[in-house]
């Protein structure tokens, strides 16, 4: 019945199809979905992970928008009562409407590479409904996500990201698992949101704030970067050297500015 499908990939949304069996198998290890649990999988494409993730006999989601391929979806898997296809864009997908318990939703996909970063931002703020999320991405999206303070990877998404969420960088996945084959490798990466914020801030949108406008000239000091923030001194009174490039700094020494800009903008004078 699905044979009558030919799918081709379309550029415009970015699409690399997974075919490589010992690729799938190890990244369905890696979720080990378990019966009865909230799957929801972002960017199912022609199904490759579906099937696996349908056998855990877990209840799956998934939220396609090529209209294309909800033919060939249907096709393969609307006869298991566990399927539901939601023909859309993730980035606008409301995953409250999925009702999921606090802290259950196991999030899956494989993310073009032009809306990973904003995807991942709008999971974000659904965080204490997901338990967690692995994703396939662009390798060198995967190192910034996993980096540490002091190297060239360690930037906005990194900071962000681990502000919610504990990372770790399975393993990655060459060219050759795809049809067509993109021209860069990938990698698997696991996001757990924290139970309890490791380093919570007093308003978080001031958080993100000051992240972009230090990383917005990455190679200027603090002290140049957030000067329309902060003072030197204000800077240095949230024990921050001044002196230090944005990417010298720790989460921890991030959320110090945003708090001491939550004071500045909290104790400032109505006017």
């Amino acid at each position: 019945m699905t044979e009558h499908y030919q799918h081709r990939a379309r550029k415009r949304f970015g699409q690399n199809f997974l075919h490589d069996a010992g690729v799938i198998h190890r990244i369905l290890r890696a979720i080990h979905a378990k019966p009865g649990e909230r799957l929801l999988e972002i960017g199912p494409g022609q199904g490759a992970l579906t099937e696996g993730l349908l056998s855990s006999g877990g209840t799956l989601d998934v939220v396609e928008l090529d209209l294309d391929l909800i033919p060939i979806l249907k096709g393969k898997f609307d006869s298991n009562a566990n399927f539901t296809l939601h023909q859309g864009d993730a980035l606008k997908f409301d995953f409250t409407s999925l009702n999921p318990a606090p802290n259950s939703l196991r999030v899956v996909g494989n993310l073009p590479y032009n809306i990973s970063t904003p995807l991942i931002f709008h999971l974000l703020e659904n965080a204490s409904l997901i338990r967690d999320m692995h994703f396939m991405l662009q390798k060198e999206v995967v190192e910034r996500l996993a980096a540490t303070p002091g190297g060239g990877d360690w930037g906005r998404l990194s900071i962000m990201v681990q502000y919610h969420c504990a990372v770790e960088h399975l393993f990655n996945v060459g060219s050759g698992a795809f049809n067509p084959a993109p021209k860069v490798d990938s990698a698997i990466v696991r996001l757990v949101p924290h139970a309890t914020l490791p380093h919570p801030a007093k308003d978080h949108r001031l958080l993100e704030r000051v992240v972009r406008e230090a990383f917005n000239q990455r190679r200027k000091t603090l002290r140049n970067t957030l000067k329309a923030l902060l003072s030197g001194e204000q800077i240095e009174a949230a024990g921050v050297d001044g002196s230090l490039r944005p990417e010298q700094l720790d989460l921890a020494a991030f959320v110090r500015l945003a708090d001491k800009l939550h004071e500045q903008t909290t104790a400032a004078p109505a006017h």
